[in-house]
């Protein structure tokens, strides 16, 4: 049996409708009847309607015109997708081969390719069942020639996409530090998304305009490179295929004859150049439509705008198809009342959005668990305490149970805890918190302090944040190394010596010798948590992320902030600690993830734009702080808040039976308390819905006050605003744009001249022998005596100053 999606080795032919439809004829005739309960391949029209509401059999049934299904969370929208498709399949209104189903992942392609299967049986073959991208790859094989391509083009990723903008921004001679070639990508993606070639960027780009101009340069370089590789990249499959349904006719027909009816599965997650395929194939712009169109998905889902999708797809649909008949499905089999009530109500506090309210006849449930900790460690403990308690009352198991959060940095103490009670789990949409890139770039540097002769980690930072020292120098140091029989640190130490190596290189290979050199004055008798702060401003590795218009480079400085946050803690609990056994406590952390036995189970960590489409018996939505959730660069923009409200809807309505929801009164960042108020999401529950079990302890008001924070006032507590105060609570250090300098903004630095006498933590006393920089940017030299004579960063290092 061939798969539906072994479709990439298929000749580019043009097949023929006709043909099609009598092949789907002969196939649906001899398709066997299934025997057992339950609607099968030989099920009549009437039994594929067995087991729905009014609502679904009405949405299964209609034909004529376009139609919008409004499936509320958990309201069986598969289900009528699939019987939809195998009624219009029994009652002669289709032929397989007519189908075009589309969705978001592979894996609701293949969940409903089963289903389908198992409604229609070998018929199902002949529909076109996939995501966006790879039914235009079908398209775009089939008729790559007329592009002037060939049809075994190659497929970019990201990182490939990345290397050709990069290659492309060396080439037109641009400073690479003022344009970042990942700014430029993403750029680039924006405008392929609003189908935006280079040529018709390159028009409208102002002349005035440096970022404009350099955009259109590095745009056409990249597009020209692409056709000479034979490449498309992941935004050109979508982009392309609309072009050239627009630009050839008798192609664009060939499609519209074949695909009578083409249904749409998570509308609300479309974007520009999605909703011009859409209208492409389904001939809406023609005077008569060619396909009845099927659109299903929820407005009050749609969160993926940081991706380009556009609830006005959906919203908007009875304006772009007046014709349409919209169908509600409110009624939910999914979860319990209580936690249909508490997800209703916070998402009625959007505006401009279709009145939809989840019901069940599942009866009201366990009510909803509120918790409010001292800390993220104490809400982490929160967490595996009740799944432990659960476990031993109900009988679940790990794979019941689910934790979300806002932002991928809330997992640390998460993942802590839940080591720390042997619980096993897996992080899904993202590495565990030990395995991220900046993390590990972090550690990097850290264990090359520790152990200069560390080769992997010293080769990992040798150009990160670039320094120019790129992989031909790199190569020439290595065989100098592997030649000499030293180490690749030892080598870099004799560079001049290195065959082929020019002498321009030389100098950032000096320089980086002497920034490691620093480094490890500076970690000498400092905290762990000084060293590494002092690793991520000295390597102008923060800086680089903080220049960055990479919207993910705002999480990596997070996911660098909770990571000081643990070298804080290990400071707090190992008054003596050093370097070397901080760094193995977190390799043993990490090293002790372990995937569990299948028949166990893992409790599952997820963010919630990971968890959309996805359900658990228990759920925990952890976080529930203004400034955490909803995010604090929510704040400003109505539009983001309303997106903010959806992200917490769609986490609300993945619980089945139990739901619990915490905050913490203090979250650390950069190893400092951050005092957030509750999330207003908590006081649009209203008053009742919520069991609080625990209502914190910084807080002097009764049970709700503390739990909704009703009782704060302006200034009663160090870094809070209070109701009516700024939103997220203040932060010392936070930028005049709004994003907060946590790295120790108000240290006290020293103030020394030439001659003054300071002591140091570990190289005793010495006198000052001369100072460079000014302010947090001041550098001692140091004379200890027997010690030597020291470069100190005067911000970090562990000095006082002798009167």
């Amino acid at each position: 049996m061939t798969s539906p999606f072994e479709f990439l080795n298929e000749p580019p032919t043009r097949r023929d409708p006709a043909a099609d439809r009598a092949a789907d004829t002969a196939a649906t005739a001899s398709a066997p009847a299934r025997s057992g309960t339950g609607p099968g391949p030989g099920a009549s029209a009437s039994a594929l309607l067995e087991g729905l509401n009014a609502q679904q059999i009405a949405a299964v049934e209609h034909s004529g015109s376009p139609l919008l299904i409004v499936a509320g969370a958990g309201s069986g929208k598969t289900t009528v997708l699939t019987r939809r498709i195998a009624h219009a399949l029994r009652t002669g209104r289709a032929h397989p081969g007519q189908v075009l189903a589309i969705t978001f992942t592979n894996k609701a392609a293949r969940e409903m390719v089963e289903r389908i299967t198992e409604l229609v049986g070998p018929p199902a073959r002949s529909m076109w069942i996939s995501t966006f991208h790879s039914a235009c790859v079908r398209i775009l094989r089939r008729e790559a020639k007329a592009l002037g391509m060939k049809s075994n083009f190659t497929i970019y990723d990201s990182q490939d996409s990345l290397r050709l903008v990069t290659q492309c921004v060396r080439e037109a001679g641009l400073d690479s530090k003022k344009f970042t070639p990942r700014s430029l990508q993403h750029r680039i993606s924006n405008l392929k998304n609003d189908l935006l070639t280079a040529d018709d960027f390159s028009s409208r780009a102002q002349e005035n305009n440096p970022s404009e101009q350099a955009l259109a340069e590095v745009y056409r370089r990249y597009s020209e490179r692409l056709r000479l590789a034979n490449a498309f990249d992941f935004d050109d499959l979508i982009m392309e295929t609309v072009h050239l349904l627009d630009a050839f006719d008798d192609i664009a027909a060939n499609y519209r004859a074949r695909f009578a009816h083409i249904l749409v599965d998570e509308y609300q997650d479309t974007n520009p150049a999605q909703y011009r395929l859409i209208r492409a194939l389904a001939g809406a712009d023609l005077p008569a439509p060619t396909a009845e169109l099927t659109v299903v998905g929820d407005a009050d889902q749609s969160i993926y705008a940081f991706r380009g999708a556009t609830v006005r797809n959906i919203v908007e649909f009875e304006e772009d198809f007046p014709q349409a008949r919209v169908i509600l499905l409110e009624q939910n089999y999914r979860s319990t009342q209580n936690i249909l009530t508490a997800a209703n109500a916070v998402i009625s506090h959007n505006d401009d959005r279709k009145d939809k309210r989840l019901w069940t006849d599942a009866g009201p449930g366990e009510p909803v668990t509120g918790w409010v900790a001292e800390s993220e460690q104490a809400e982490a403990r929160f967490i595996t305490e009740k799944i432990d308690a659960l476990m031993d009352e109900s009988g679940l198991t790990y794979g019941d149970f689910a934790v979300f959060y806002r932002t991928n940095a809330q997992s640390r103490a998460i993942e802590d805890a839940l080591m720390r009670a042997g619980m096993p789990y897996k992080v899904v949409g993202g590495t565990r918190f030990y395995e991220r890139k900046e993390i590990k770039d972090a550690l990097a540097y850290l264990r090359v302090i520790a152990n200069p002769d560390d080769d992997v980690n010293l080769r990992r930072i040798l150009n990160v944040p670039k320094r120019s020292i790129g992989d031909r120098t790199e190569a020439f140091i290595g065989a100098l190394a592997e030649r000499e029989r030293i180490s690749f640190a030892a080598a870099l130490d004799r560079a001049e010596e290195a065959p082929g190596l020019s002498s321009r290189s030389l100098g950032p290979i000096a320089r980086f010798r002497t920034l490691l050199a620093d480094l490890r004055t500076t970690a000498e008798g400092a905290p762990v948590s000084r060293i590494l702060e002092s690793v991520l401003e000295q390597t102008g590795y923060l800086a680089e992320l903080h220049a960055s218009t990479d919207p993910q480079d705002e999480s990596r400085v997070d996911n660098l902030a909770e990571l000081v946050a643990v070298a804080e803690d290990f400071g707090r609990t190992h008054e003596t600690g050093t370097l070397d056994e901080f760094l193995e406590q977190v390799s043993l952390s990490s090293d002790a993830d372990q995937i569990p036995d299948q028949d166990v189970g893992e409790v599952t960590l997820m963010t919630l734009h990971t968890a959309k489409g996805l359900e658990f018996p228990v759920v925990f939505l952890t976080g529930l702080e203004d400034g955490t959730f909803p995010h604090q660069r929510s704040f400003s923009s109505s539009t983001e808040l309303a997106e903010e409200r959806r992200l917490a809807y769609v986490g609300l309505t993945r619980a089945r039976k139990k739901l619990f929801l915490s905050r913490a009164e203090t979250r650390s960042m950069w190893g400092q308390p951050a005092y957030n108020p509750p999330s207003r999401f908590l006081s649009e529950l209203g008053e009742g819905l919520v069991d609080w079990e625990s209502t914190g302890t910084l807080s002097s008001g009764g049970p709700a006050d503390r739990a909704f924070g009703s009782a704060w006032s302006p200034g009663s507590r160090a870094g809070s605003s209070g109701r009516g105060g700024r939103p997220g609570g203040a932060r010392a250090g936070t930028s005049p744009g709004g994003f907060p300098n946590r790295i120790r903004p108000n240290r006290e630095v020293p103030q020394v001249e030439p001659g003054d006498r300071v002591s140091h933590d570990a190289f005793g006393l010495g006198t000052v022998t001369e100072v460079a920089g000014a302010g947090d940017k001041t550098v001692a030299t140091v004379d200890f005596g027997s010690e030597g004579t020291k470069r100190l960063l005067m911000r970090y290092a562990p000095v006082e100053k002798l009167d």
